[in-house]
């Protein structure tokens, strides 16, 4: 009787425990119901759902004139789709066939088990439409797109390019990633259990955002002219290389801006030196390409030479350390400590006035000047002007200037440093600043970007760049227009001068370091008309071979450049200031 008693206990405590567990998977299965549904829902979808991106188009870039710079190619993206695949043998022969690869490694990507597997890239839509043709089951034809560049090597070190993602690498192409790259897009298919897409279920598509157009301020026209020019002159001169800038002195608008040996932005990562590519070692090849990508315009510095006395006239005349009217005696040097410092012209120039010392461009004129600024003004002033700031154009890796500084300056450093010696500023920092010394003194910030666009052309934006801020005396800016209209016209930089234009300039010829390398470079800063400036312009020739003296090969080729590109901007010669003929 106890054993049954307690057998009906135990059977009631099992029945119990059994109902209690019961109870709490109905309870469990009716709160998933209504309170996780949502979350399950989408876990067994993204179960049953495979994604695909669409790829974005980039927006383009257009010059000033709305041509076209940089576009897109249609290209197509070959992928496999393991569980789909139903004859494993005819897809590999297919892909191997069609896309020109190894079949090793054909093979080791069909037959990776994966969700999806890329197998190329950046085919040829011709050649995607003959592999979506076999219709094979697993194989993915996706429509993608590519940056094209229709003008090749134009502006390369401007432009820049795109990598694999699309992505911009160097140039305007990675400063303005923001507003040039698209929204991709996504294919969604549903797949049974065993991930192949089941028939009869249509694809959800998000389509894909187009970038925006980026509007800049490069003239193809005058970019183009320009770019020929200075291949013309490094073939001549056997140069290192050769850069020319371009740009509006009263608003930074960049109209060309030249490097010499360009790059094809459709194939940027064949060097120059083809036959050397097998001999170098990855790290060397990434060296060589990163050097051949670099735009010395704003990448590098140099020691501007005499050009810089532009610079030093200005501070001088502002401090009224000088006159137009004082007058200096050159006899060929000028003793600075222990230091014989010499002037160009060994004999000397003798008497002259200051505006005879520029257009003469004599050192120990500079020299005086300087001396009489003093370290510390003359420091005021290089900081005044802008010199030790980046000009902000909008291209990446501006360089900084290499100064001494102040309390390391002595005599002999502050001699040399005012005919642009014994520091280094880059090229545009150089233009940017004498822009403001001529356009009546107020700061600019070079440029390319003017506007985002949208695909009907609609402005989005327009960008706006700090300027207007005042360097220099509105009366010193005339008075180092009308200076260096006289270098032009009667003095060193007559190799510029063109009938019936009035053209100001500055030549220079500062050599490299080591000093004992011998290595120069061959400079000329213009303008014009010298009156009120619309264009300036700079011609620098990095180790030219021959004849290297900045006035003599430079200042031609910015005069070449003028000649054309003024009429070109409207800009007609005044009878008034014709003569029968050229001055020598």
């Amino acid at each position: 009787m106890r054993n049954k008693t307690y057998n009906k206990k135990k059977m009631f405590v099992i029945f119990l425990c059994a109902g209690a567990v019961l109870l709490a998977l109905v309870g469990r299965l009716i709160y998933l119901m209504l309170f996780d549904a949502e979350y399950y829902q989408n876990r067994a979808e993204q179960l049953h759902e495979r994604e695909r991106d669409i790829k974005a188009a980039r927006g383009e870039i257009v010059d000033v004139n709305g041509k076209v710079l940089a576009t897109n190619r249609t290209v197509c993206t070959i992928s496999v789709i393991y569980n789909q695949v139903e004859d494993k043998e005819a897809v590999i022969q297919m892909l191997v066939r069609e896309l020109g690869m190894s079949e090793s490694a054909v093979r080791k990507r069909v037959e990776k088990v994966s969700s999806i597997e890329r197998i190329k890239t950046n085919v040829d839509k011709e050649t995607g439409d003959r592999i979506r043709g076999y219709d094979l089951a697993g194989v993915k034809v996706d429509e993608d797109f590519k940056r094209f560049y229709p003008y090749e090597d134009l502006g390369a070190t401007v432009i820049g390019f795109t990598g694999g993602d699309n992505q911009g690498i160097i140039g305007l192409e990675v400063k303005y990633e923001e507003y040039l790259k698209g929204v991709n897009g996504k294919i969604l298919t549903t797949t049974d259990a065993r991930g192949i897409e089941l028939n009869g279920v249509a694809e959800d598509r998000m389509e894909p955002e187009t970038g925006h157009t980026l509007q800049i301020s490069m003239d193809y026209n005058i970019q183009e002219y320009v770019q020929q020019e200075a291949e013309k002159v490094m073939e001549q001169k056997q140069a290192d290389g050769v850069s020319i800038l371009l740009m509006n002195p009263k608003n930074g608008e960049i109209k060309a801006m030249v490097n010499v040996p360009e790059f094809n932005l459709n194939d940027p990562f064949t060097l120059h030196e083809k036959e050397e590519e097998g001999e170098l070692t990855p790290e060397e090849k990434q060296d060589r390409l990163n050097r051949m990508w670099r735009n010395r315009c704003i990448n590098d510095t140099y020691e501007p030479g005499s050009t810089f006395k532009i610079i030093t006239s200005s501070a001088c005349l502002e401090e009224g350390v000088v006159t137009p009217e004082s007058t200096f005696s050159c006899p060929g040097y000028k003793i600075v400590e222990d230091r014989k410092i010499r002037c160009h012209k060994v004999g000397g120039h003798g008497s002259e006035t200051f505006v005879q010392g520029v257009q003469n461009s004599c050192n120990p004129v500079f020299m005086e000047i300087g001396l009489r600024l003093g370290a510390e003004k003359f420091c005021d002033y290089f900081k005044q002007f802008g010199l030790m700031n980046l000009t902000g154009v909008d291209l990446p890796g501006e360089a900084g200037t290499i100064m001494h500084k102040q309390e390391d300056i002595g005599l002999v450093e502050l001699a040399t440093m005012t005919f642009g010696q014994s520091f280094q500023i880059t090229p545009v920092r150089m233009a940017a600043t004498v822009s403001a010394l001529i356009n009546g003194g107020k700061s600019i910030t070079p440029h390319f970007g003017m506007k985002v666009l949208d695909k009907d052309g609609k402005e989005i934006k327009t960008f706006q760049y700090k300027k207007d801020d005042r360097i220099v005396s509105e009366e010193t800016s005339a008075l180092m227009r009308g200076i260096l209209e006289s270098v032009v016209s009667e003095g060193s930089g007559k190799n510029a001068y063109i009938d019936g234009y009035r053209i100001g300039g500055k030549t220079a010829t500062s050599q490299t370091l080591p000093r004992s390398a011998r290595k120069y470079i061959s400079s000329f800063i213009g303008f014009a008309p010298a009156d009120d400036p619309q264009i300036l312009g700079m011609v620098i020739i990095y180790n030219p071979q021959g004849i290297y003296y900045g006035g003599t090969i430079a200042a031609p080729i910015l005069r070449e450049i003028f000649e054309n590109v003024l009429p070109y901007m409207g800009l007609e010669k005044d009878p008034a200031i014709m003569r029968e003929t050229k001055e020598e």
